[in-house]
């Protein structure tokens, strides 16, 4: 059985991915990491350690010390944050990919999962059906971050073996976690305002059209990538992911059908320059052909799952308060 460890587990991604794996490997054999013990639900379910994901001696001794075979990398300063603290943003993300790449280089581990993002595109980039392969000039901290190590992970495969597989995520959508300082933070924060305000302000334009997809299925898409034969994995930089794309007044008009009363208006600020630099859609080919990813969940049937689950969630939250 293998034994993973989870670096960032407690981000928005990190989160869901360990109740995942803990579900397929068992609590015992999934150990949960981050630099706090904030995210209490999962320090409770499972094992649980206090890790720097910039610290290689504290990486290297929890490895040791479970006998870890494969780590997930999820740790990361995203594109709005990162544009406030570049050089944090640089340190954080580029050093805890080296040092989990060379602890697979030196044998300590024998697979490693690291996120990439539609970040690594740029204004020059096609926006439409964005190829896997394309030109590739990021405006970003964060997205010249993972541009440098989608090329690190590739090198590190060709030069040492390293088995190291990648997945350009494009905005994640879940009700269970908020999102931690991304440029597709709205496409969360409003299904919350819908419920608790029926409206929203949101810091993008209307026709901002971005890449999109719920978190059920970038769950999946992780875990599919990460179960394939190493054979089936051809591109060892990263590959394209996609599901849905839609703009902010779509995404209002489809909640609407379900809150008739809910209200939207725009007041675009320095995450819209960042938007404006992405791709629109994203063609996933690859993907789907190497190791037979698919999504299952389109905009409607995300919406409704969403509002479903929040109301649910701020109704039990009522109740208990009072």
């Amino acid at each position: 059985m293998s034994k993973v460890l989870i670096i960032g587990a407690g981000g928005q991604i990190g989160s869901e991915l360990t109740h995942k794996l803990r579900e397929i490997h068992g609590n015992n054999n999934v150990i949960a990491s981050d630099i706090s013990f904030s995210n209490k639900d999962l320090v409770n379910s499972g094992l649980f350690e206090i890790l720097d994901a910039k610290d290689y001696n504290a990486i290297k001794n929890c490895i040791e010390k479970y006998n870890i075979d494969t780590v997930y990398l999820m740790a990361a300063m995203l594109s709005a944050t990162g544009e406030k603290h570049p050089m944090m943003a640089w340190d954080l993300n580029m050093n805890s990919l080296f040092h989990v790449l060379n602890l697979a280089k030196e044998g300590a581990i024998k697979k490693v999962f690291w996120p990439s993002s539609i970040a690594v595109f740029g204004p020059t980039t096609p926006s439409i059906q964005t190829p896997q392969h394309t030109i590739m000039e990021p405006t970003t901290v964060y997205g010249i971050t993972k541009q440098v190590g989608e090329r690190w992970c590739e090198y590190y495969h060709k030069q040492y073996g390293v088995d190291v597989r990648s997945l350009r995520y494009p905005g994640i959508i879940s009700w269970k976690t908020m999102p931690g300082g991304g440029t597709t933070d709205y496409a969360v924060e409003i299904y919350h305002k819908a419920i608790t305000d029926k409206s929203y302000e949101c810091f993008l334009s209307e026709e901002t059209e971005l890449p999109m997809m719920f978190m059920d299925d970038a769950i999946n898409a992780t875990v599919n990538i990460m179960q394939a034969p190493s054979e089936a994995i051809k591109i060892r930089s990263a590959y394209n992911l996609a599901a849905i794309s839609f703009t902010p007044k779509e995404l209002a008009a489809a909640i609407k059908r379900f809150i008739p009363e809910f209200e939207i208006n725009y007041n675009p600020d320095f995450r819209q320059k960042i938007a404006d630099s992405w791709p629109k859609s994203i063609d996933d080919t690859s993907a789907r052909t190497d190791w037979n990813w698919k999504h299952h969940y389109d905009l409607k049937a995300m919406t409704l799952e969403m509002l479903k689950q929040l109301k649910s969630k701020y109704d039990s939250e009522a109740e208990f308060s009072s």
